[in-house]
């Protein structure tokens, strides 16, 4: 017995190193971990998942976040290009994209905020003939020049690093219009905070196409929920319907319902 314990020491750190390993796989691969999952996995108490990514980000190796941690690069400021986000999650963009359209009706006005599930819904739309869209992508509205459909663009100064127009004059004109559909990429989905994004022109932006649309459909992949950006754009409370993918956790669903929002898994 006394052998069999004395190997089971010297392991021991082996087994620590090798699971803190594999928890930073996770993070970097998914884009975020959860505690409550984690412990779930692993079969390892909530307490000691919360050392491994103290230990973790410590190390700057992984960002903590309330209830869980995100990639180091993912932090409030953390504001990658258009052309970085298209790599990312594409198949599960996709699928949100074909969820969106079918909430779309022939004759209505939609409207696109910048980002690439947006334009990946700017492309599911392509199968309408009679549409308006008003967008402040560049991109997007690019894309549809080739359809029939009446593309309005916003105006503004243009974001370099998300082909977005932002600014007072983008801002003047959202508050002319209305729509029927308002689709809303985020960077950050936080349940207590809301929507969030890490340039403070385009929440604003964006908070005005909120209020320029009878209906707020949140599109945005698993990895986004429990990340918070530097501005807010709205509270959870301004949403009408979320889409996403099944891999948003279970209690993230239940709060989300409870919160009278439609939830869509794709």
């Amino acid at each position: 017995m006394a052998r069999t314990s004395t190997k089971k020491i010297k392991q021991d750190p082996m087994l620590i190193d090798e699971r803190r390993q594999h928890i930073l796989g996770l993070v970097q691969n998914h884009g975020r971990v959860l505690v409550h999952e984690l412990s779930g996995t692993l079969g390892i108490s909530q307490i000691t998942i919360r050392k491994d990514l103290d230990h973790l980000q410590a190390k700057g190796l992984i960002h903590r976040t309330h209830g869980g941690a995100l990639p180091i690069s993912a932090g409030a400021l953390f504001d990658p290009s258009l052309q970085e986000k298209q790599k990312q999650h594409s198949h599960e963009k996709e699928r949100i994209a074909e969820a969106a359209a079918k909430l779309v009706q022939e004759g209505q006005c939609v409207m696109l905020d910048s980002g690439t599930t947006t334009t990946a819904v700017a492309h599911a739309l392509r199968r309408f003939t009679q549409l308006t869209v008003i967008t402040n992508g560049v991109n997007i509205a690019a894309d549809l020049a080739g359809t029939d459909f009446d593309v309005i663009l916003t105006g503004g100064m243009l974001r370099k690093n998300s082909f977005s127009l932002v600014g007072p004059l983008a801002e003047d004109v959202l508050e002319e219009m209305h729509a029927d559909l308002l689709f809303l990429g985020v960077d950050g989905f936080d349940l207590e905070i809301g929507l969030t994004t890490p340039n403070v022109l385009e929440s604003r932006v964006n908070r005005a196409m909120v209020k320029a649309a009878k209906r707020v459909v949140v599109v945005c992949d698993s990895t986004k929920f429990h990340r918070r950006s530097l501005a807010r754009i709205i509270p959870p409370a301004s949403v009408d319907c979320v889409i996403t993918d099944r891999g948003l956790s279970e209690s993230d669903a239940e709060t989300l319902r409870g919160q009278d929002i439609e939830l869509i898994l794709v």
